[in-house]
């Protein structure tokens, strides 16, 4: 008996000791992505990119991202695959271009195709992590059970924000399905019932039908509209209205912490304090951290994407500043592709009068100081977590699924391969400084594409196996050590709001083009950009050496006509003859209605297998 209790503890040794070892080699790791997020917030970002701290515009502030910035490494140079929020996350999770995926724009879509691999946090969970999501996750994956495509749970724990708003733990949010309120039934379902809520925890329903149904609601929307000093989305077609969608500006009807993204940073920090117990989100119970695991742990902070709502104190400090307002030129109307041309008219500022334009600007970069602050409070907690257990670590910060302009080329909003809707840097910071040594800052070209597998190497995966050779992207550590090879470009299609449409972006210039005719309709057609004329695929082209801000389109310019060749070969070679997949998820074309059942992908002829080789000398 004595000796089978020493057999005991020689094995429960080894089995700890073997336990430690992998949690060693298997830092936590914290991955954070903003929303919207134009990298001129962040003034470390502007002195690498710039040499002055301020944006172009003017005044920023960014004290804990610049911090991150001087613990870690900065690829500096980092460009998104998607300028829209669901494509955009989707290559992140999966690692993979919308033209490989099939995933375009926000088309909800499942995982039991040919073309279908498990997303970060699955292989993360496989690999002996466990996971927990915080905020906004904009990945809209399905699985196909009983014929119906049904919710597909990425992350063992998710605090999304949906729970917040259905438990009133929000300053704004949408509510559904609604059938009454206060007891009145509704003559119709309400599917999204917007809402802004107090500190008194006052409801303030934007909502035409409740204010004409629901007695004491009426006048409510101008009452928060005046309350609240908002201004919504419009332009010069669509004017504002108390209920017009999207608020652009404003002040929080909550104080800071007690905000949508306040509560995705104490709930995250609820996580780690509780270690193998219950904590509350309101009335719902979820398990907190487990020390003896390593923990993948992401936050979706909805920062600065709409409602831009920066709390009272934040916004009171950048109400003080003025700002150089970016200005669109009958000169780059005139030449503007047809596509880009109608994502501005669908968010046209350039004739709001200065004072909106100016409060447009004041909030938004105030919603980013306050957003930066919850950022670092998130970083300390996770680093004093890991140390307090003796576990390595890592961050991953990434500035937006996209960015977002305030009047630049004459609009807000995003959906453009133009470079304040499509550069997003990318901080690391590490426990180990020899991978990711403090203050380095990397110019050679990273990718969205790029995170999966560099999360994934961190966590101890073999990206030379058969088992994630559907990865497109590098680790990046292999960027800092030379190991990876060098981009001549970046590459990226999104179909959101301006229709089908890719770039291709090198140092010196970018290019972009219609890639598939106006209608979107998937697996037909593949190559039609190939067989029309030139003038059909609405080209752009950009000199970025004597045009950085990239508002004189060259692309039927006679001195570029060798550059536009090359680049539009390059361009089409990779995105429709190397490895293009589409797909109807549904009827509907993008598989946003209806059941997205469908598995079956409709592949393009690889006619030019291997063109993506990073490499295009112009």
């Amino acid at each position: 008996m004595i000796r089978l209790k020493l057999i005991l503890v020689i094995i429960a040794c080894f089995v700890a000791s073997k336990s430690v070892t992998a949690q060693e080699k298997q830092p936590n790791v914290l991955w954070i992505l903003t929303d919207d997020h134009r990298y001129d917030a962040i003034r470390a970002f502007n002195k690498m990119l710039t040499g002055e701290e301020m944006s172009p515009l003017g005044y920023v502030e960014s004290p804990q991202t610049d911090k991150l910035a001087s613990m870690g490494t900065t690829f500096i140079n980092s460009y998104c695959q998607a300028m829209g929020c669901a494509p955009s996350r989707a290559s992140m999770h999966s690692g993979r271009y919308p033209f490989r995926s099939g995933i375009y724009e926000f088309e909800y879509h499942n995982n039991n195709t040919d073309n279908s691999y498990p997303y970060l946090p699955e292989q993360m969970e496989k690999l002996g992590y466990q996971t927990a999501h915080f905020g906004k996750l904009g990945v809209r994956i399905k699985t196909i059970k009983n014929d119906k495509a049904v919710s597909h749970k990425i992350y063992q724990t998710d605090v999304s924000f949906k729970i917040l708003a259905n438990e009133g733990m929000a300053e704004h949010g949408v509510q559904f399905p609604i059938k009454e309120v206060n007891g009145t039934k509704l003559s119709k379902t309400i599917w999204g019932l917007e809402f802004l809520r107090d500190e008194d925890g006052r409801y303030y329903y934007i909502s035409e039908l409740v204010e004409r149904e629901v007695p004491g609601y009426a006048g409510t929307a101008q009452e928060a509209y005046d309350k609240f000093d908002l201004m919504r989305k419009h332009t010069h077609k669509k004017k504002e209205t108390p209920f017009s969608s999207g608020i652009l500006a404003g002040v929080s009807p909550r104080p800071a912490g007690k905000t949508r993204d306040g509560y995705y940073t104490s709930t995250f920090k609820d996580y780690l304090e509780n270690e193998n117990k219950n904590f509350a989100v309101g009335s719902k119970t979820f398990r907190g951290v487990d020390p003896s695991k390593p923990v993948f742990a992401h936050i979706g902070y909805d920062f600065p994407h709409t409602p831009v709502l920066p709390p009272a104190d934040y916004r009171e400090r950048f109400s003080k500043k003025k700002y150089k307002v970016p200005e669109l030129t009958p000169e780059e109307w005139e030449k503007m592709p047809a596509q880009m041309k109608r994502q501005v008219n669908n968010a046209k500022s350039q004739e709001f009068p200065d004072w909106e334009k100016q409060k447009m600007i004041q909030d938004y970069y105030a919603f980013c100081a306050y957003g930066d602050a919850l950022v670092g409070e998130s970083v300390d907690a996770f680093i004093e977590y890991s140390e307090k257990h003796s576990q390595e670590w890592t961050v991953v910060f990434v500035c937006g699924d996209h960015g977002w302009k305030l009047n630049d080329h004459g609009a807000y909003s995003k959906f453009t391969p133009w470079d304040i809707d499509s550069h997003n840097p990318i901080i690391v910071v590490s426990s180990d400084k020899e991978k990711y040594p403090a203050g380095k800052v990397v110019t050679n070209y990273t990718e969205f594409v790029d995170i999966a597998p560099t999360i994934l190497a961190e966590a101890g995966a073999d990206l030379k196996s058969k088992e994630f050779k559907y990865l497109d992207g590098m680790n990046m550590a292999k960027t800092i050590s030379g190991d990876a090879p060098i981009r001549d470009y970046v590459i990226g299609e999104s179909h959101a709001v301006t229709g089908p449409r890719a770039y291709i972006r090198t140092k010196d210039y970018v290019f972009s083009m219609q890639t598939r005719p106006s209608n979107k309709k998937r697996g037909e057609n593949f190559n039609w950009a190939l067989k029309v004329p030139y003038e059909e695929t609405d080209p752009a082209l950009y000199d970025l050496t004597n045009d950085p801000g990239e508002t004189t389109n060259l692309a039927f310019d006679d001195k570029y006509t060798e550059v536009v060749k090359k680049m539009q070969k390059k361009l089409t070679d990779i995105v429709l003859g190397d490895g293009r997949a589409e797909i109807m998820w549904s009827h509907d074309n993008i598989g946003t209605k209806g059941n997205q059942t469908n598995t079956d992908f409709k592949y393009n002829k690889r006619y030019a297998k291997g063109a993506h080789d990073y490499k295009l000398e112009l």
